[in-house]
């Protein structure tokens, strides 16, 4: 019998080496070679994408008939999936351990389960603990059935003998196939098992989602190409100290990469918050020195949030800016045009900037509300309640047009907003402002409108 060979192979990357090594020679990552024992080196998956039958087709040939897709009935999932999952689509869910991935897709599956029966596999409970799950979700639906098993073909024949609306497996790094000699979560199971899954996905056009486990970085532990077999990429985020999650979609062949969706963590599990824009100005304080709103646009929802700075002198010989909400450089670089432009003395300060809600605004238009807190600190004067901000700052301290400025202004005059600060080039392009419009070309006029 011939012996078993074994390589090392990179966890973070899949780069393989003959021998340990401390650092991959290809990523750079410290300890991350891992044995593995393989068969033979000109194996060849036992997986494809289907569809095709090993033939080429012509493009004129294939049918052009748009699929109907499977609505969840989680309206928040459903935007960000670009309005429902398609058939036959393999979706990656990650995200921070305990931020609700698992509860997400239960509740997923309950409602795909009404059309016809679901498949949830779970390779890290028990069924008994599934079940205390779905009790405390209110998770009810008879064509639901659950699975634990971690063997990745038993999972594929249940699956086949069963023929599911939906599967869904959690997590993706517990499943194994036998046949390889690696860990299950090792690079060549993981990449392997979630081929077979993609290709039992396109095959028989069931929707499959697997959840995927992160690394200290953030990022979803594994090759990087697991992210790039799959057809969505969607990451839970959010902390877990605070209420809300923010559902993202990183990469999405059915839809739109910039829509977002919010969910509010309670003791019966994820509730959809439909209108974000109030809950994220609830606790806004009034009459408070630092704090501005702004209205961003995250795909094709508005959304108003609060902007807070700090201001304060520093105690040490270097100024700090410290971010959490908005790009550090960013604010650096605003806080460099205010001082130039309109001599704001920053330099012995120290930035503190917050978006309130643990929302990331990573548009430009913030880039008024941000000087406009950062003003407001620094002279110890609250901005007008009802007033929102929003533009881009350019280097030369003018103002920037922004695109899509009618679904902003009509989500501040639903908020209750009288007044928005806005570029004059994109003010012009508003015919029947819901609210008064206050344009600016310039820093200097912003500041004039918003503390005179």
């Amino acid at each position: 019998m011939a012996k078993a060979k074994t390589v090392y192979a990179c966890q973070a990357c899949g780069h393989k080496e003959t021998k340990w090594l401390g650092r991959c020679p290809d990523c750079g990552g410290w300890n991350t070679l891992v044995e593995e024992v393989v068969e033979r080196e000109d194996k060849r998956p036992a997986w494809g994408a289907g569809g095709g039958g090993g033939k080429p087709v012509r493009l004129a040939d294939v049918s052009s008939e748009r699929e109907d897709r499977h609505l969840t009935n989680i309206a928040e999932l459903d935007r960000v999936l670009g309005g429902g999952v398609v058939p036959g689509s393999l979706v990656l869910l990650g995200g921070d351990p305990g931020i609700g991935k698992s509860t997400l897709l239960l509740c997923a599956l309950d409602r795909l389960a009404q059309d016809g029966p679901a498949l949830y596999v779970t390779g890290e409970e028990s069924l008994r603990q599934t079940r205390m799950r779905a009790d405390r979700l209110g998770v009810t639906s008879e064509g639901l059935h659950l699975l634990a098993e971690t063997d990745a073909d038993k999972v594929l024949a249940a699956a086949e003998l069963m023929k599911p609306q939906a599967l869904a497996v959690d997590s993706i790094q517990t499943l194994f196939l036998p046949e390889l000699g690696s860990a299950p979560g090792s690079i060549s199971q993981v990449r392997e098992v979630a081929g077979r899954l993609m290709a039992f996905a396109k095959r028989t056009e069931t929707p499959t989602f697997i959840v995927g486990h992160v690394t200290k970085d953030g990022a979803i532990a594994g090759p990087r190409v697991l992210e790039h077999m799959v057809d969505t990429v969607l990451y839970f985020e959010g902390d877990k100290g605070h209420p809300f999650r923010v559902l993202r979609a990183h990469k999405n062949r059915f839809g739109s990469t910039n829509e977002i969706g919010v969910f509010e963590m309670k003791n019966a599990g994820l509730a959809e918050v439909k209108d974000p824009s109030s809950l994220f100005l609830s606790e806004r304080p009034k009459d408070a020195a630092g704090s501005a709103v702004t209205a961003s646009l995250s795909g094709t929802r508005p959304l108003l949030v609060e902007v807070q700075a700090l201001v304060a002198p520093t105690g040490y010989g270097t100024a700090r800016r410290t971010t959490m909400g908005v790009d550090h450089n960013r604010v650096a670089l605003l806080a460099a045009v205010l001082e130039k432009k309109e001599g704001v003395d920053l330099i012995g300060c120290d930035l503190f900037v917050n978006v309130a809600g643990g929302i990331e605004l990573d548009e430009p238009s913030a880039d008024l509300a941000i000087v406009a807190a950062l003003v407001s600190s620094v002279r110890d004067r609250p901005i007008d309640p009802q007033t929102v901000a929003f533009g881009e700052v350019g280097l030369a301290g003018e103002i920037r047009a922004v695109a899509q400025v009618e679904p902003r202004l009509s989500e501040a005059a639903k908020m209750g907003f009288k007044r928005a600060i806005l570029p004059a080039a994109s003010a012009r392009r508003v015919e029947s402002p819901p609210l008064e419009l206050v344009p600016v070309d310039s820093v200097a006029q912003a500041l004039e409108k918003l503390f005179d």
